[in-house]
């Protein structure tokens, strides 16, 4: 059977991607490198225009938020739960500090309404920053008005807040050092920043985007596992891309790790864009300009992932150890230098009988040495003994996967174990995700695109990319 098209990768946005191009009429073929589905939960928002296109409710789509969303452990303290109900959350924080208390369900309403602002943005293709045609003019002047028409306050937090650093915009509001703490390390969740960097508030209010008032984590869906029973796409596991063949200037297929090649005159990728365009693609077929571009892609891996043994209940859903500001950025200070953080930052759910840790910082690139059996088994002691020493009631806990970086990205082929394709800061976004001048799926190569977390709206946001590079496919290949 010939395909019209092929898509690489079958991740949310992936698949997104490929239902979409099977409801525009065109037969896909998804090219998996891995030969199981990867059963752990999807983490972030689902657009409601993912959901309802695709129908995905009908088919068993499960969407779950933990209350108390965040536990924060406080050294030799009670911890502070933060909840969905506002009010809820602002009780909790009153033990701690009444005028923050006070403070919180205005600073939850501040911040959800440039959340949905951004939401906006993240429901369409990227503006274009050179855009001349009436309808790109008015699609970004309608924006503004809407800005506009919220108040001053509102079109000062859009130009002031995103710039800052999550924790200059935390200092403004609280005063409380365990609130501060957990917040700002919410905005710099995969970043190589501390939250003294600029442009982390910006970070923060996209980990939002999508969330009820008064919540700063995305949830847990299963929506990879939905989108891949759905009927009408073909997937084909075991099956990992190493080259886009280019004939004349134009994509006309792939050849997989066995040296089969496949032919069709439609590509559609969703790995990340370096790997896709420098590991992928014949540098000849792209300028040097360009490969200059797509190389300083931001993707430095700072994230491990820790897995433990819980023979019991937990105690929590969420667990955060981010006991400061000034917590969260001394380990900051040690991946800097190439170094795992001594005291790092950990964010731990509960999932299937065991407690999955996301550690910040542990630097993919080490200054010294390398990620040896050593070196993991040492993180993951540290993990297990630090959940242990601020988690009343957890006990040391036996490790079972340690996943460095590097590990990451071997498992999952995204670039320094980046998860979200490159890094989402300010200079990565919009109109310049993945790089300026090439933010709306298209690449040099006609008939190649991309639709990974790489670009808009980034990562975090599932299906996004997908449905959004599709929208951009579609139109052209029908003018």
């Amino acid at each position: 059977m010939s395909h019209d098209a092929l898509v690489i990768g079958a991740g949310v946005n992936g698949l997104v991607a490929a239902h979409c191009l099977v409801r525009g009429g065109r037969r896909v073929l998804v090219l998996e490198r891995a030969a199981e589905a990867d059963r752990s939960g999807d983490v972030g928002w689902i657009p409601p225009a993912v959901v309802r296109d695709l129908g995905l409710r009908r088919h068993g789509l499960k969407v779950s938020r933990p209350d108390p969303w965040i536990v924060a452990a406080i050294p030799g303290a009670r911890p502070l739960d933060l909840y969905a109900d506002i009010e809820r959350s602002a009780e909790s924080i009153r033990r701690l500090s009444p005028a923050d208390g006070a403070r919180w369900p205005d600073f939850c309403a501040r911040v959800h309404r440039l959340a949905r602002v951004f939401e906006r943005l993240y429901a369409a293709p990227p503006p274009d920053a050179d855009a001349r045609g009436l309808r790109d003019l008015l699609g970004l002047a309608a924006l503004g008005l809407r800005v506009r028409m919220r108040g001053r306050e509102a079109v000062i937090d859009l130009l002031r807040t995103p710039p800052m650093s999550i924790g200059q915009v935390l200092d403004e509001w609280f005063e409380t050092p365990a609130l501060k703490g957990v917040l700002a390390a919410t905005g710099v969740a995969h970043l190589c920043l501390g939250p003294r960097s600029g442009g982390t508030a910006f970070a923060f209010v996209h980990q939002h985007v999508g969330s009820p008032a008064g919540v700063f984590r995305p949830p847990v869906s299963n929506v990879g596992a939905v989108l891949a029973g759905l009927p009408g796409v073909e997937i084909r596991r075991n099956a990992e891309v190493v080259a886009i063949t280019v004939r004349d200037g134009r994509a006309a297929g792939v050849v997989l790790a066995g040296g089969e090649e496949i032919a069709a005159p439609l590509v559609v990728s969703g790995a990340d864009p370096r790997r896709t365009l420098l590991g992928m693609v014949d540098a000849a077929w792209l300028d040097p300009e360009f490969l200059r571009a797509v190389r300083h892609v931001k993707c430095r891996g700072v994230v491990a992932r820790v897995t433990l043994d819980a023979d019991r209940e937990p105690g929590f859903e969420a667990v955060a150890l981010a006991p400061s500001v000034d917590y969260v950025e001394r380990a900051y200070d040690d991946a800097k230098y190439g170094r795992v953080s001594a005291q790092p930052g950990i964010e731990a759910r509960r999932e299937n009988g065991r407690i999955v840790a996301d550690v910040q910082y542990a630097p993919y690139a080490l200054a010294e040495g390398v990620w040896d059996a050593a070196r993991r088994r040492a993180l993951g002691e540290l993990v297990a003994r630090t959940l242990a020493e601020h988690v009343p009631g957890l006990g040391l806990l036996p490790v079972r996967e340690v996943l460095a970086p590097p590990d990451l990205e071997a498992r999952y082929g995204v670039t320094e174990g980046q998860l979200h394709h490159g890094e989402m800061t300010l200079d990565q976004i919009l109109f310049m995700r993945p790089v300026a001048g090439w933010s709306r799926y298209r690449t040099p190569i006609a008939g190649l695109y991309l639709c990974g977390a790489g670009t808009h709206p980034g990562g975090g946001i599932l299906g996004g990319p997908g449905r959004n590079a599709t929208r951009v496919i579609l139109k052209e290949m029908r003018t």
